[in-house]
């Protein structure tokens, strides 16, 4: 074998200094690079499997947050801490699925009704801060737990797909109620609850107007995000390997949750509102959804609000924000009488 004057074989094996060179060199890099690939694929081959079998159970079965939850965080948790009117009522979907409900009722003759839809996860206890302020300024307010949350019954969570009929048959209730509460019907949501609610106003015209709270543009978009955030992997197929197998299991389109292509053919007044430091939804799902509504609309983003501080974060201003929305929402009805 011969050898160069620097140790090198012009054969391309290996040198003197124990190196590979030439051909040998370019075999070594590529048995490298192909292991590397190799447990890279078997890597996203472990993650899919894994999110296969967990990841629609995680999106389809949100954790139930129960009242000891939430008493390690606050002590309003049931309607008697914030009024003494007040009823509790089991409803059933078209499917036969109980709907815990709580009625609350303000003193002398309510302004119109608002129903709170909470975020996934949460249960109607969370809306018990914003009712007490919608009872001072006269509201009659609605607060149920959403199917597979709280105390209803439900196996899946589909994040409006199913959610948004929930919604008309409370309508559909309160209507048939011989004291039926009067004035206009808002719908509040916050986070899934948003969402819900703009698809439910975009279907039932007997909604008067949405406030819609830290809401997302669609389950696919928002999905990504949460996929991001704890697996750290941004991939669209591992997205798309949960979705596919959760339409399966709870019998839904996830593209069909789109509250952007369901709040273009709301036709009732839209109040959007967000938080500009919300790290789990980001606000700019909320300008998307403005830029979508039609008329009348109206975009609020409160500064440094998160995700689930919007109260404590837009105080008064905030308070005063979404009561002068429902009060214009009430003066043409009066106009009209």
């Amino acid at each position: 074998m011969v050898r160069n004057g620097r140790g090198r074989s012009k054969d391309g094996c290996v040198s003197a200094d124990g190196c590979f060179t030439g051909a040998a060199s370019v075999y070594c890099r590529m048995s490298i690079a192909l292991i590397i690939l190799l447990f890279a694929l078997l890597f996203l081959v472990f993650v899919s499997l894994i999110l296969f079998v967990v990841g629609p159970f995680m999106l389809l079965q949100p954790y139930r947050r129960t009242e000891e939850y939430y008493g390690r965080r606050t002590t309003l948790l049931h309607p008697s801490a914030v009024t003494s009117e007040f009823e509790e009522w089991s409803l059933h979907t078209a499917e036969g699925i109980p709907l815990s409900l709580w009625l609350l009722k303000p003193h002398g003759v309510p302004r119109g009704t608002v129903i709170y839809l909470h975020g996934v996860s949460e249960s109607k206890i969370a809306g018990l801060p914003m009712a007490g302020a919608l009872l001072e300024a006269g509201y009659t307010v609605v607060l149920y737990d959403a199917r597979r949350h709280g105390e209803s019954g439900g196996t899946f969570c589909t994040y409006g797909f199913y959610e948004k009929h929930d919604v008309s048959t409370i309508i559909s209730w309160l209507g048939s109620r011989a004291d039926a509460p009067g004035g206009p019907i808002v719908l509040f949501g916050s986070s899934m609850g948003a969402a819900v609610a703009i698809q439910a106003a975009a279907r039932d015209r007997r909604v008067a107007g949405v406030i819609a709270e830290s809401g997302f543009a669609s389950l696919r978009t928002v999905f990504d995000e949460y996929q991001k955030r704890m697996i750290k992997l941004p991939f669209h197929y591992l997205r798309n390997v949960v979705i596919r197998r959760s339409e399966r299991l709870a019998h839904f389109k996830a593209a069909w949750v789109s509250p952007l292509t369901a709040i273009a053919q709301l036709r009732a007044p839209v109040l959007i509102t967000h938080g500009t430091d919300d790290s789990l939804i980001g606000h700019r799902y909320s300008r998307q959804l403005f830029d979508a509504a039609t008329e009348p609309r109206q975009l609020l983003l409160v500064p440094h609000a998160r995700h689930d501080n919007m109260w404590d974060a837009g105080g008064e201003f905030y308070r005063a924000q979404l009561t002068g929305f429902l009060a214009r929402l009430v003066a043409p009805q009066k106009e009209s009488q």
